[in-house]
């Protein structure tokens, strides 16, 4: 089936605004689309993409990892090259002050350059940190992957002033292994913030934005034979489109079904601690001396560790990707896909949260692997009495393969995605949706990247992420232990 491209006149919606969405929305209003309308169900004027004020979807946070480093696949690397790029002008544009969204001033940025270092507990580096060197020094980048076991390195970093970066946890003072690479290019993005910013440009340049959980929220598409024609919201509304984009985060997959097999919601585990500013933890664990971090991230079940800097609230935020819960419920088709359960879903408004997956308890494999690392890594922070304080689940949506998933609906004309982030997409709100817009205009078809988004149905013998294994998986939330965990538990 041909797909029909819509002229610059004609209106384009999106469903969801995370940052697949707002990236999206925002290059089409560049590239002078003047009917771009983007709908989501979560109230995101009154929250400001802060999940302290109710909002919970994976682009709803404090702060997400930007890195460069992708070993081998050079497609994200030049991806993440030209985004960084973009953060950087973001916060230039912020700092003069001009068109700040509401609640931000231009004291405020959306990237913060504090680097990210991978950390092992293999006794040397890793084939894919090794690798993370080789790739971006091949593209010219030289001297930006810092190893902590190469003196020559070590060096680098010291006359760059940024050495307190190569062993933040101070392991070689206590005697301890400290094996990784600094990824300097990298830092950590001020997601609610970048969201907001986002937001407001795509705003300035036309865009519609309509939240609620009635006028915003997606109920069902339009058809003509197999052509979809437009979106209805809950309030009844009939919403008409030449081109719809689904970019609804851990949703999308339950809301397009032809992407079973191919994406899924999963759950990642995330702990806060309150870093109180009379504490020596509250310098330490500034981004002036402290980096984003990953931690054993190909261990399996027992590492996939990841932290950052405190914020200047005093959040200092820790997750786990080690095992991917997931929330399997039956559909109207009779199928079980894993459904995000969120203070905001239709489910959770009613009432009717899923056993198995309550609102305020926290996967014990989660906790045991996250209190592991900060007793290990950070026992400074039991010693002053610091512990964890707030818990959240946080829903992405995986592929099987970890790429993402661009590109038009087989057999539906007028539907696209724009999805299947796999945890490691936010990075890219400045530039993601350029790409999009390619897509949707079939510009540049064979980029390694875009070919890399394509629609695909047939995965790999051993994929990535295994995918669809049901209420009787060993992921699914009702099957595993759950503990209570922090005062104010946010799950």
């Amino acid at each position: 089936m041909a797909n029909s491209i819509p002229t610059k006149d004609q209106p384009v919606i999106i469903v969801g605004s995370g940052i697949f969405g707002l990236s999206t929305a925002l290059h089409l209003a560049r590239r002078g689309y003047r009917q771009v309308t983007v709908f989501d169900k979560q109230p995101y004027d009154e929250s400001l993409y802060s999940y302290f004020r109710g909002a919970d979807a994976a682009s709803a946070d404090i702060n997400k990892i930007v890195r460069s480093a992708y070993g081998s696949q050079t497609e994200y690397q030049d991806l993440s090259t030209e985004a960084i790029a973009g953060w950087h002008q973001w916060n230039t544009e912020l700092a003069t002050g001009k068109n700040l969204p509401p609640g931000m001033c231009q004291q405020d940025a959306v990237f913060i350059p504090n680097g990210n270092l991978s950390l092992s507990t293999a006794p040397t580096l890793p084939d894919w940190e090794l690798a993370c060197i080789e790739g971006m020094e091949r593209s010219g980048h030289y001297n930006t992957q810092l190893a902590t076991t190469d003196p020559g390195h070590r060096e680098v970093a010291r006359r760059k002033g940024i050495d307190h970066l190569l062993d933040p946890f101070r392991r070689e003072a206590r005697g301890k292994a400290n094996v990784g690479v600094l990824d300097t290019t990298g830092g950590t993005a001020v997601a609610d913030k970048a969201c907001r910013f986002s937001l407001e440009k795509a705003r300035s340049l036309g865009v519609k934005f309509v939240f609620g959980l009635d006028a915003g929220r997606f109920e069902s598409f339009v058809r003509e034979g197999q052509k979809i024609t437009g979106i209805k919201t809950a309030d009844g509304k009939v919403h008409h489109a030449d081109m719809t984009i689904m970019a609804c985060g851990g949703w999308t997959p339950v809301l397009v079904p032809q992407l079973d097999g191919l994406c899924e919601a999963t759950a990642g585990s995330v702990a806060l601690l309150k870093i109180p500013r009379s504490s020596p933890m509250w310098d330490k664990l500034s981004p002036d001396q402290f980096p984003t971090f990953t931690w054993n991230m190909r261990a399996g079940a027992g590492g996939c560790v990841y932290g950052f800097a405190r914020d200047n609230d005093g959040w200092f935020k820790i997750g786990y990707r080690g095992t991917k819960y997931t929330n399997p419920m039956s559909q109207a088709d009779g199928k079980e896909r894993s459904t995000p359960v969120t203070r905001w879903s239709p489910a959770h408004r009613d009432g009717n949260v899923p056993v198995g997956s309550a609102l305020t308890s926290f996967p014990v494999q989660a906790h045991r692997v996250i209190q592991g690392f900060l007793d290990e890594y950070l026992p400074e922070l039991a010693q002053e009495g610091i512990t964890i304080d707030t818990t959240r689940i946080c829903w992405y949506t995986d592929t099987y393969d970890n790429h993402f998933v661009v590109d038009y609906v087989p057999e539906c004309e007028g539907l696209m995605v724009a999805t299947g982030g796999s945890g490691h997409a936010f990075k890219y709100l400045p530039n993601i949706g350029n790409w999009v817009v390619d897509v949707m205009e079939q510009v540049n078809l064979e980029r390694p990247a875009i070919k890399a988004w394509r629609w695909r149905t047939s995965g790999p013998e051993k994929p990535v992420n295994a995918l669809m294994e049901g209420s009787n998986g060993l992921r699914a939330l009702g099957n595993i232990a759950m503990s209570h965990l922090g005062r104010n538990a946010k799950l």
